[in-house]
């Protein structure tokens, strides 16, 4: 089933919004692939994202996760020093026609995002039998 998921890494990017000078910088996650029967899993690591944030987008075989983080400076105070990024992930898969779209499942745990990729019926190995003439 490797062969029916192609990932499109990202980079890391920064964008600006014309005059105004907030910044945000767009992440690509880390991302394992792992295989089990019938089904690929995808773990994508999203730290400091929470679930709500998540939107997961499926369009013409390409399969898209975003993740943003939100400001996490507490309520009251001003921020001195900041080593945390602010930002969003973002990461693209190209899925084959192998995948059964209409089953894909995703969870959210922890920061990080899992998905499970079924392989469709009809791309399933079928056992043909050979009848003695």
């Amino acid at each position: 089933m490797a062969q029916e998921l192609a990932t499109q890494g990202g980079r890391n990017m920064t964008q600006t919004n014309g005059a105004d000078t907030t910044v945000e910088h767009m992440f690509t996650p880390a991302v394992d692939i792992f295989e089990k029967d019938d089904t690929t899993v995808i773990l994508a690591d999203m730290p400091g994202v929470a679930s709500d944030d998540v939107d997961i987008t499926l369009e013409r075989q390409v399969l898209t996760l975003i993740g943003r983080v939100k400001n996490h400076a507490p309520e009251g105070y001003r921020r001195l020093s900041a080593e945390y990024r602010e930002g969003g992930y973002t990461r693209t898969f190209t899925l084959s026609d192998a995948v059964d779209q209409d089953k894909i499942k995703a969870d959210f745990k922890h920061g990080t995002l899992r998905l499970e990729l079924p392989r469709a019926a009809e791309a399933k190995p079928k056992k043909i039998t050979v009848k003695a003439a």
